[in-house]
């Protein structure tokens, strides 16, 4: 398989119909047809379904699209990093960031290096640990912002200088609204919107040192903004971090700390022997660049 098949089934993928995919890469439409049955012989699996006025993707073409997506992209992007390596700094940087305002760190660096080189260009996407750990492993991203570190044998990681507050977002006409403080005993029996991960209920009562019997999780979230929505939509306590949602003005919404103060560290993550692009490295140089940085590789 090369890649002119992925970007051949991609055409295909795109137009839903043969005919068209093949106008738009300037091809037969017999020539493009006998490379898609070559392409699914190979795979010994049906890859699309034909229609009278078009196709669809199959499971296994769906899977395929998103693997052939996945591998371009990273070969346009080797193809640019080559082409520019002895040129002025230039290229892209991609992240995935958890929602904190310890974004600011990259942010800032970010903008230190564009000082001196224009054309780099930064990509930053929200996600949680699932997502990084997944786009890191993938190849997709160069960097991820994550509140604990990797495995040391597979990543690297810079703990860096800040730390977000732990505590409950809330409806200000909720009954714990009152409290200026939210204490463990005052969630117990209470629905709770907790970070999603693998084992959602062990590590709410783990964080709130409690029993996983007196849990009661109503719902999962990966993004602050949807938890956000949940809350103001009645469907209960949302455990979050805080400075993220601006609750300012006329809100509905209120955010209280945690007592015992609950603190997240933050780690800058990125793939232990991968080797980074020009524009990455010069990248991880402005963040390594502070005494408030803890490198760990």
């Amino acid at each position: 398989m090369e890649l002119r098949d992925m970007e051949y089934f991609l055409a295909i993928a795109r137009e839903e119909n043969i005919t068209a995919a093949a106008k738009s890469l300037h091809l037969s439409q017999p020539a493009l047809t006998k490379q898609l049955k070559m392409l699914e012989d190979e795979f010994g699996k049906q890859l699309v379904i034909r229609k009278n006025r078009g196709i669809t993707l199959t499971e296994d073409g769906m899977i395929f699209k998103r693997r052939a997506d996945e591998i371009l992209d990273l070969a346009r992007r080797t193809q640019n990093e080559i082409r520019t390596s002895d040129a002025e700094l230039s290229g892209d940087i991609y992240i995935c960031a958890g929602e904190s305002e310890g974004i600011h760190f990259l942010t800032q660096a970010a903008k230190r290096l564009r000082d001196h080189h224009k054309d780099v260009r930064f990509h930053i996407s929200s996600g949680d640990t699932d997502d990084v750990v997944e786009e890191l492993e993938k190849g997709l991203i160069d960097f991820g912002l994550l509140f604990s570190a990797l495995n040391p044998s597979k990543y690297n990681s810079i703990q860096i200088p800040f730390q977000d507050t732990w505590g409950v977002l809330m409806r200000k006409d909720s009954e714990l609204a009152e409290k200026s403080i939210i204490e463990t005993k005052d969630l117990i029996g209470k629905p709770l919107i907790v970070p999603r991960n693998d084992d959602y209920l062990n590590t709410a009562a783990a964080f709130l040192n409690t029993d996983p019997s007196k849990i009661n999780i109503s719902a999962t979230y990966s993004l602050i903004f949807n938890a956000s929505i949940m809350v103001a939509d009645g469907l209960g306590y949302a455990l979050c971090l805080d400075k993220i949602l601006n609750l300012s003005g006329d809100t509905e919404l209120c955010f209280r700390p945690l007592v015992p103060e609950v603190k997240a560290a933050m780690y800058v993550v990125w793939k232990k022997h991968k080797v980074l692009s020009r524009c990455a490295d010069a990248f991880l140089k402005e963040l390594t660049g502070s005494d408030n940085t803890n490198i760990q590789m």
